[in-house]
C-alpha cells in the first residue's frame, strides 16, 4: 500500500536539485532562461516529438544519448523560451556546444543538455544567453522562476508535486514543471515538461514508466491538432531517496495527467475543457483514431466554443477517420443527453435545448459509442475561439 499526497508549490519539494530562471532579454520582462542543475550526475530520460524536423537542442542531446551508449546522465539543463532554435541546421547545435563551452567556465558540467521553445527558424542569440547565464544563482531552489521562464504564450504556470508515502514508512517525492498553451497535439510525446523525482528509480523503469505515463496523458490531448518541432518530456532522478515500481507508476500517471489537462485548459483562446469519450469500437487503435480525430477538428471545436450541438459534425468526423463505424449503432451523448441514434436523427426542441446547456458549462464530455466492439479511449481538447486567431496571428511580435 502507498499513499500520494499532493503538496504545495513545484520542484522545490524533490531533494537533490537546484533551479532557478532569469531574463536574457528575448522576452521584455519576466523570466525567459532557467536551469537545472545537481551537484552529481543525474539519470535522465527523455520522449521527444514526432514531428520529422526536430529541433537543435533534441538532436544534440540524442547525440549526447549516443555518445553515453543510450544512458544518458547529465548535472546540467539548460532551459529558454521565445527562440526555438529549430530549422537551424548544424550551427544551431554547434551554437548550443558553444553556450555550454562558456557556461562551463562558471560551473563544472558534465554531458549539458538543453531544450529550447518559440519561434522555428532563427538562432540562438548566444551573446545575451551567456550574459544572463551569469546571473543564475546555482544555488538556488526556485521553481516558480523555472516555470515562467519556459511560458511563451501560456496565461498560467503549470507547476505541481506529489510526496508518495511507502507501506515501510518511507517517502520519495515527484514534481513537475509544463509549458505549453498552442501548437499541441503530442505525439511523443509547443510543449515542455520536466518532471524531477527524488526516488532510487532504475534506469529501464524510467524508460518503461514514463512512455506509458505520456501514452494515458500528453498523448491524449489536443489544442489545436499541430506538432510543435520541439516537444520534450524530461524525467530526472537524484536517486536520493526510496522507490517503489507501483506507486511510482501511480503517482507518475496522476501528475502527468493533471499537467496535461492544465495545458488544455490553458489552451491559446480556449473558454472550455471538454472530454471526447469513443467507446463500443471495434478494437482499440480504431477508438483511440476517432477520439483524436475529434478532438483536433476544427469544425467539432469551433461548434463547441458557439455552444451549437450540431451532432452532424461529430458523426461525419468519425466516419472520415477511417474506422469501423455504422449509422444504425452509432450513439453520441453531450453528458447525459442524447442527440443521436438510429432512432433520434433530428434534434427535437427539447433534446436541443438540454444539449445547449450542456455545452455552456466549462467542461463536458462528448460520448460516442459505436456499438461494434470493446475498443474505449478518451482524447481531451479545447473549443476554438476567436482569441486563438489573433493570439497566433501576432505570434512573432
Amino acid at each position: 500500500m502507498f499513499k500520494i499526497t499532493k503538496l504545495e508549490g513545484g520542484l522545490q519539494n524533490v531533494e537533490g536539485f537546484y533551479f532557478d530562471g532569469v531574463n536574457s532579454g528575448f522576452k521584455k520582462q519576466g523570466n525567459d532562461l532557467g536551469f537545472i542543475r545537481a551537484d552529481e550526475p543525474f539519470a535522465i530520460s527523455a520522449i521527444f516529438t514526432s514531428n520529422k524536423f526536430q529541433a537543435a537542442p533534441i538532436r544534440h542531446f540524442k547525440r549526447a544519448q549516443e555518445r553515453a551508449g543510450g544512458e544518458l546522465k547529465t548535472n546540467f539543463i539548460l532551459v529558454n523560451s521565445k527562440n526555438a532554435n529549430s530549422m537551424t541546421g548544424e550551427q544551431g547545435i554547434a551554437d548550443i556546444d558553444e553556450i555550454f563551452s562558456e557556461l562551463g567556465k562558471k560551473t563544472a558540467l558534465i554531458n549539458p543538455v538543453m531544450s529550447s521553445t518559440g519561434v522555428i527558424g532563427y538562432r540562438l542569440k548566444k551573446e545575451k544567453i551567456i550574459a544572463a547565464a551569469q546571473n543564475f544563482n546555482l544555488s538556488a531552489r526556485n521553481s516558480d522562476a523555472l516555470a515562467t521562464a519556459i511560458m511563451t504564450t501560456d496565461t498560467i504556470k503549470k507547476e505541481l508535486a506529489y510526496e508518495i508515502s511507502l507501506e515501510n514508512g518511507e517517502k520519495f517525492h515527484i514534481a513537475a514543471v509544463c509549458k505549453g498553451a498552442g501548437m499541441i497535439n503530442p505525439t511523443l510525446a509547443t510543449m515542455l515538461c520536466f518532471v524531477l523525482t527524488d526516488a532510487k528509480i532504475p534506469r529501464a523503469d524510467m524508460d518503461e514508466l514514463l512512455k506509458k505515463a505520456a501514452e494515458q496523458s500528453f498523448n491524449t490531448i489536443s489544442v489545436d491538432g499541430d506538432t510543435s518541432t520541439n516537444d520534450t518530456i524530461m524525467l530526472c532522478s537524484s536517486a536520493k531517496c526510496a522507490y517503489e515500481k507501483d506507486a511510482f507508476a501511480s503517482a507518475l500517471n496522476a501528475l502527468t495527467r493533471e499537467l496535461a489537462l492544465m495545458l488544455v485548459k490553458d489552451g491559446e483562446g480556449a473558454t472550455k475543457l471538454v472530454r471526447f469519450r469513443v467507446s463500443g469500437a471495434a478494437n482499440a487503435e480504431d477508438a483511440r483514431r476517432a477520439a483524436k480525430a475529434l478532438s483536433n477538428s476544427p469544425l467539432v471545436k469551433t461548434a463547441i466554443f458557439g455552444e451549437d450541438p450540431n451532432w452532424g459534425r461529430i458523426a461525419s468526423t468519425i466516419g472520415a477517420c477511417g474506422i469501423e463505424c455504422d449509422e444504425e449503432k452509432l450513439r453520441i451523448k453531450y453528458d447525459d443527453v442524447l442527440l443521436y441514434d438510429a432512432q433520434n436523427r433530428e434534434l427535437d426542441a427539447a433534446r436541443e435545448a438540454a444539449a445547449h446547456a450542456v455545452m455552456q458549462q466549462k467542461s463536458f464530455t462528448i460520448w460516442c459509442d459505436l456499438g461494434l466492439g470493446e475498443g474505449d479511449f478518451s482524447a481531451y481538447g479545447c473549443d476554438l475561439s476567436y482569441d486563438y486567431v489573433k493570439i497566433n496571428a501576432d505570434y512573432r511580435s
